[in-house]
């Protein structure tokens, strides 16, 4: 394994506070970039089938693209990923009020979340890796306890991204940590996802309301345009999905152990990605709310479908559902997740 990972300055924010970007290499010369702001993965290079390296990752190459408004690319979101309902919950008998910036619900963890925030870096050569930590305070956008939260990036010479999640908290709180990449494995060849084929080892969803919430109702995907047991493209039944696709798949038999959940071919380059858990769930989003208003700084713009996501994590609106596996961290235990994104060429 390569231990040479390579830092630089990536810019500063408006108050002067200096940014880094980390670059990882293994032996097989896939690249990995990312920062220490907002746990940010800012590129993924990997070869297609011809050996021809090429960018998988929605990114920008300099911090200001991240400090526009941009729909989470590559960045680590929390306290909680996806969706809580009207922006509250209640814990212990005492309900709590989150920012509704998603109305009228919250998401991602609230106006300031993880992915604005600057974590403190560690290089970890032994690993190929990078060790990220924050301390998201008492009341931070609402949710209770000092939480002290790591994530640990590393690149192994299999191809594989493997990210892990650790966390503890004083005060009994919510915690549901994920990573937003944005991925497109035709590397700029193909404007659109809709041709690549996904897989999701998943009998059910959890069905959701008009606002994208969890109604609570488990559905299962026979027989429905929602099923990926077996592959399909994107394209092939996304019309038959109000919205396109942005569900929370259930992880079978999830037990703490990593799983294989899904994975994505694109049929030109090649390209497979295959996407391992040890969370209950995956959401799968197609990136419907792309609108071309967000462009990288070679004027990409960030177009309806031009990339997808498969986002580990607890359920959505786990805190107001009991019947849903627990989301709440107590203090005496450690979160621990891993997941792990593995990138070959699959053979015609």
């Amino acid at each position: 394994m390569r231990t040479d990972s390579i830092k630089k300055p990536f810019g500063k924010l408006p108050d002067g506070q200096e940014v880094s970007l980390y670059t990882l290499t293994n032996k097989q010369g896939m690249v990995v970039k990312l920062t220490n702001y907002g746990a940010i993965i800012t590129s993924i290079l990997t070869p297609d089938q011809a050996g021809e390296t090429g960018e998988i990752a929605l990114g920008f190459n300099e911090l200001e693209g991240y400090l526009q408004k941009h729909p989470y690319v590559g960045s680590v979101v929390g306290r909680f990923a996806n969706r809580i309902k009207n922006a509250r919950f209640t814990l212990d008998g005492q309900e709590y009020q989150l920012a509704e910036n998603k109305s009228p619900n919250h998401i991602h963890g609230g106006i300031s979340g993880f992915d604005k925030k600057v974590w403190q870096a560690e290089e970890l050569p032994d690993q190929n890796g990078i060790r990220l930590t924050y301390l998201s305070p008492d009341g931070e956008e609402g949710y209770p306890g000092n939480l002290h939260t790591t994530i640990t990036y590393s690149l192994t010479d299999d191809n594989e991204l493997k990210i892990e999640y650790m966390a503890q908290t004083d005060k009994a709180t919510p915690v549901n940590l994920t990573n937003h990449s944005y991925f497109n494995l035709s590397a700029g060849k193909s404007e659109l996802i809709l041709d690549h084929v996904v897989q999701i080892a998943s009998e059910a969803y959890t069905l959701v309301d008009d606002t994208q919430v969890p109604t609570g109702e488990i559905r299962h995907v026979e027989g429905t345009p929602m099923d990926f047991r077996e592959p399909h493209r994107v394209g092939e039944r996304i019309g038959q999905v109000a919205g396109g696709y942005d569900h929370n798949y259930i992880v079978p038999d999830a037990d703490g152990t990593l799983r294989y959940i899904a994975s994505v071919l694109e049929p030109r380059s090649r390209r497979f990605m295959e996407v391992f858990t040890t969370m209950p769930g995956v959401q799968f989003y197609t990136g419907n709310a792309l609108d071309g208003t967000v462009k990288n700084e070679a004027g990409k713009t960030f177009e309806k479908h031009c990339a997808l996501c498969l986002e580990t994590q607890h359920f959505p609106d786990a805190p107001n559902h009991p019947e849903f596996p627990s989301s709440i961290l107590h203090p005496g235990e450690t979160y621990h997740h891993t997941t792990v994104y593995k990138f070959s060429v699959k053979a015609d």
